[in-house]
């Protein structure tokens, strides 16, 4: 028989299916065994009437049930208005037990006071937590309508290597790995390929994908592997076209979100989906500075001049909240030492790039890529990065268009849509410094 799951169920009544999922909850009365089972989309409840001969050892196996056991029931689907599921039961005829679970080391339903290292030491049982697993269908959602966006943009998806022969952008950084008699790298991004892609002729690409960072970096929102969503696209004229396909795109992915999960974040997360209009205010580092010192009193440190710092970030979510009614703001105008040296430079040596801030941290290093294998190369010398990046230069010598892109982590944009604290609980499985299990 075909495997139905809790949110069809409706479609089978009078009639017998095959159901599997995990016992939630039996409840043992005098004339009546009620199960209730779940799986990835709900829970229905299973009922065994114990004055009915034939279901004697029915009754025994369900006696003997423990939490979170798998078990497969054959029954008949009825409509039955006192039940509190949806209406809905199954009336078994064979129940069979598919694995038996021993006691949890902690209840997934009840986290207050379980330590984040030990629910991410059993990670699959975390997930089991109602929550934690919208987390996950979520963020499946929100990949699905910003993938559905590229498509019908004409967008070709790539999977560009993890394994590379180069330190890509500054060996510090980088997870370095035996590669059979040499060494190799674990790529911190697919800028590279993505742009190789252009050099072909693909003209828009995008990649879901494992980014690594070798940085040993312990806070809310940094991990040392993270799913990138990276895209590239060419013939542009600036910047501005890039910053502008990133306003639909986040737009696209959003609004599937909303449509489909508003209700159940603001109530499971007590937060808003709220969809964005364009134009995204927009606001040049310099002029930033200035309003942030204006209207907050803040003064960027002389260490981060040309650049922002998480303090900024924070004041730059609400200034975009106060001054513009956004949730998000376009910066333009960092220093060209701040930023990778494939991003294009004009005649005066101003950066053609942007970060976007979302809440209160950024999301997006985006950029005009520099196309011209000259200024590339002296960029790439500047930056003391000549042989690391010979392989890649090599890509714009037999003609190259102007192009751009960006990349967006999918787990901090999780993170931020929901509300949560910590990347930890975004990511499906986590890895940081001091974390390289389950």
């Amino acid at each position: 028989m075909e495997k139905v799951y809790v949110n069809n169920l409706s479609n089978y009544i009078d009639k017998e299916i095959v159901f599997s999922g995990f016992v939630d909850v039996v409840r043992d009365k005098k004339w009546v065994q009620f199960i209730i089972l779940r799986d990835s989309t709900g829970k229905v409840q299973v009922t065994v009437e114990k004055s009915d001969e034939g279901n004697a050892s029915m009754v025994d196996l369900v006696s003997s049930l423990t939490h979170d056991s798998v078990i497969k029931v054959i029954g008949k689907v009825v409509n039955n208005e006192a039940v509190k599921l949806g209406g809905i039961e199954i009336l078994p005829s064979n129940i069979e037990i598919i694995s038996k679970a021993e006691e949890l080391p902690f209840d997934y339903n009840n986290l207050d006071g379980v330590n984040i290292d030990t629910r991410l030491d059993y990670r699959w049982l975390d997930i089991r937590n109602e929550k934690n697993m919208l987390v996950r269908q979520i963020e499946s959602c929100l990949t699905e309508g910003m993938r559905k966006y590229l498509y019908e943009n004409n967008f070709t998806e790539i999977h560009s290597p993890k394994l590379i022969g180069a330190a890509s952008e500054s060996g510090s950084e980088v997870f370095e790995v035996k590669y059979f008699d040499r060494k190799a790298y674990l790529a911190q991004s697919p800028q590279f390929y993505k742009q190789m892609a252009i050099a072909a002729g693909l003209d828009k690409v995008f990649e879901v994908g494992p980014v690594y960072r070798a940085e040993n970096s312990n806070t809310n929102r940094h991990a040392t592997e993270f799913t990138g969503f990276d895209l590239e696209f060419a013939h542009i004229d600036s910047y501005e076209d890039v910053m502008s396909l990133e306003e639909d795109l986040l737009i696209a992915g959003l609004t599937l979100v909303k449509e489909r999960y508003g209700e159940k974040i603001k109530e499971v997360f007590n937060t808003e989906v709220i969809v964005p209009t364009k134009p995204f205010p927009r606001i040049d580092l310099k002029d930033l500075y200035k309003e942030l010192h204006e209207l907050y009193n803040y003064e960027i440190p002389e260490t981060d001049i040309g650049d922002t710092n998480a303090e900024t970030e924070k004041l730059v979510y609400k200034l975009a909240q106060e001054k513009y009614n956004s949730e998000f703001m376009f910066i333009t105008g960092y220093a060209a030492t701040k930023r990778p040296f494939y991003h294009m430079r004009n005649e005066k040596g101003e950066l053609q790039g942007y970060d976007l801030i979302w809440r209160g941290t950024e999301i997006t290093s985006g950029a005009q890529r520099e196309h011209r294998y000259e200024e590339l190369l002296k960029n790439a010398n500047e930056k003391g990065l000549g042989e690391d990046v010979k392989f890649y230069l090599q890509f714009f010598k037999y003609g190259c268009p102007a192009h751009g892109g960006f990349g967006i982590g999918l787990d901090r944009l999780t993170m931020l849509l929901l509300g949560l604290s910590t990347i930890k609980e975004t990511e499906f499985i986590f890895r940081g410094p001091n974390r390289l299990e389950p």
